[in-house]
């Protein structure tokens, strides 16, 4: 067949694990929040806030509606959260989130994924700050800050750039702020999710230690016991 070929095969079957991975962490975390409450989004504020999380990254009705039926029946399932912190390639930091029904295996395989690209694990969540997210279009920046405000929400920054408002809110004001918005009438979300952002970003000058932190991404995308993973690489 070829070189070309091959190389073609090998990107598909990436393709192939990247997306069977990202359908996974998708069904775990709803199926998740749909048991924390009422299987019933317009019930469960925390299935909602996948649910549209999960479609905002292309996942399909049918693995969200399969997961929340999961979820309705009278088997559960036993999923353990994990979450290890790493030094990557190029001054690169990690957080990693696991979501698995094996622990150690999860430990493992981020452990060999991190190793086998020259990094390690060790203490890095110190350089992140958990924040509450929220981007949708609009360019009403003064409105959307006002409201917030009057709303008693505890807000970091209210942006607008390119048709798109950016909120950075405490996670503890997470609720509250989606309710605000709600009232504004705002109830599309590109992003709507507690995440770590980095303290101070940089930027991967060195084309081998870029490309060592790219295949560590990867890789780490691969895994289907990785839930999220946060850096703070530009």
């Amino acid at each position: 067949m070829g070189r070309a070929h091959e190389v073609r095969a090998k990107a598909m079957a990436a393709t192939a694990a990247k997306r069977s991975a990202l359908f996974m962490r998708a069904s775990k975390e709803i199926y998740m929040a749909a048991k924390s409450g009422e299987p019933n989004p317009d019930m469960n504020l925390a299935l909602r806030s996948a649910i549209e999380k999960w479609k905002g990254q292309n996942v399909t009705k049918d693995v969200i509606d399969r997961a929340i039926q999961k979820a309705k029946g009278g088997d559960a399932e036993s999923y353990t959260e994990g979450r290890y912190e790493a030094f990557g390639p190029g001054g690169s930091l990690f957080i990693i989130d696991t979501l698995s029904d094996n622990s150690n295996r999860a430990f493992i395989e981020v452990r060999s994924a991190v190793t086998k690209k020259g990094g390690h694990l060790g203490s890095t969540i110190f350089n992140f700050t958990q924040t509450g997210v929220f981007s949708f279009k609009g360019d009403n920046r003064d409105a959307v800050e006002e409201n917030l405000i009057l709303g008693d929400v505890d807000v970091r920054e209210v942006t607008a750039e390119d048709g798109y408002i950016e909120v950075l809110v405490e996670p503890t004001a997470f609720a509250e702020a989606r309710k605000v918005l709600g009232d504004m009438g705002i109830s599309e979300f590109d992003t709507a999710e507690i995440t770590f952002l980095a303290n101070d970003p940089v930027t991967i000058d060195d084309p081998e230690e870029k490309r060592k932190y790219d295949e560590l991404c990867d890789m780490l995308d691969e895994l289907q016991d990785v839930q999220n993973v946060y850096t703070n690489v530009d």
